[in-house]
């Protein structure tokens, strides 16, 4: 009797212990199911977090580029601010354009410190570098034509040619050292000034030599009637120059003026040409289209050179780059440029022309036969 109890109870024991070890896998498993979604839940937590902090990182990098700029343009602005005066602030024999209102060189009484300008950034810096480059251009292609074998370039052509390179070179030389040693004292910019302005006749007479020298190849009276004729409105340039208040800025306009007034006397030139020759001719084989080109290209410059556009529309927006005066001298240097393709054209007419006697013009054929030829 008293061992029915005991039989009883490990009955549920052993109840128990079935029950303890039918539940444990369910329990093992699920536990494994539980801490899964767990484990990767913190993986993919980890991940964004690393994806977060990487796009946090990549903006930083992207907005630190503006901001190093800035700060560098800063410290360039430091330096142009400390290099540089207001235009209140220049002496009268510096002031030219009252519509650039900053960036101008204070006066630098060393020849040193004006070359040393070249390389800083001012209101003359283009001004420079635009006509220095043009400068060496003309005297690569000088070089070039003079080293040339005779048999391939002759002797006659060198010299028609080199005497325009010579006055593109004249030209921009000058102007070159003006703008850079305008700065330097009275003395200089007085001088420099001067030679500027020389600069721009002689470029003009020499543009005349080698057009006038091909376009009326046969007709020597001609040809020797334009070149004097040109040569003589160049010196009356040149002496007009000489005087000292056509340097002022109140004289710019008239300045403008002189000089277009004198490129225009090409027009006569050309409308004999036209006339002589026939239009058809004078605008494919005498390259007359490219002499037209020029001339806008010269005029147009002095004109806003004249004007001051744009500086005079925002004063103060233009100080340093596309005022006036660069907008000028880069066409000046592009219309030298097309001159010289034009008459590189019409030089390979001469070519063809052959012995002179044979191609004159008989004296019957008329104006107008000729205006439709």
């Amino acid at each position: 009797m008293e061992n029915e109890p005991s039989s009883d109870n490990r009955d549920s024991n052993e109840q128990d212990i079935r029950r303890r070890l039918h539940e444990r896998p369910r329990n093992a498993s699920s536990g494994d199911i539980d801490t899964q979604p767990t484990f990767l839940r913190s993986r993919s937590d980890s991940s964004k977090t690393n994806l977060r902090d990487k796009t946090d990182e990549l903006a930083d990098s992207v907005f630190e580029v503006p901001t190093k700029c800035v700060e560098q343009a800063k410290e360039v602005g430091k330096r142009v601010v400390e290099y540089v005066v207001d235009h209140a602030l220049l002496p009268h024999w510096l002031v030219d354009n009252e519509f650039l209102l900053s960036g101008h060189r204070p006066p630098m009484p060393s020849v040193k410190q004006c070359f040393a300008s070249i390389f800083r950034l001012h209101t003359e810096t283009v001004n420079i570098w635009t006509h220095l480059l043009g400068t060496l251009f003309f005297i690569c292609i000088t070089v070039y034509y003079i080293t040339q074998p005779a048999n391939e370039v002759h002797i006659e052509r060198k010299i028609v040619f080199c005497a325009f390179f010579l006055g593109a070179i004249i030209c921009l030389l000058f102007s070159t050292l003006y703008h850079t040693l305008s700065c330097h004292s009275p003395q200089f910019a007085y001088i420099f000034n001067k030679l500027d302005y020389c600069g721009i006749s002689v470029l003009i007479i020499s543009s005349f030599i080698p057009w006038i020298y091909y376009a009326f190849y046969c007709e020597f009276g001609t040809k020797i009637a334009y070149l004097s004729v040109t040569t003589i409105l160049g010196t009356g340039c040149i002496i007009v120059s000489m005087w000292d208040k056509f340097a002022s800025p109140a004289y710019r306009p008239y300045r403008a003026l002189l000089f277009i007034a004198f490129g225009l006397f090409g027009f006569i030139p050309t409308m004999h040409y036209g006339l002589l020759f026939g239009f058809r001719h004078a605008f494919t084989t005498g390259a007359a289209q490219w002499l037209a080109l020029m001339a806008v290209l010269y005029i147009t410059g002095a004109s806003l050179y004249a004007a001051r556009i744009p500086e005079r529309l925002a004063p103060g927006y233009f100080d340093i780059w596309f005022q006036s005066h660069q907008i000028f001298h880069v066409f000046v240097v592009a219309a030298a440029c097309v001159h010289y393709y034009g008459i590189c054209i019409l030089s390979r007419h001469q070519d063809s022309i052959g012995d002179c006697h044979a191609s004159v013009i008989s004296p019957s054929s008329s104006v107008l036969t000729s205006f439709f030829r």
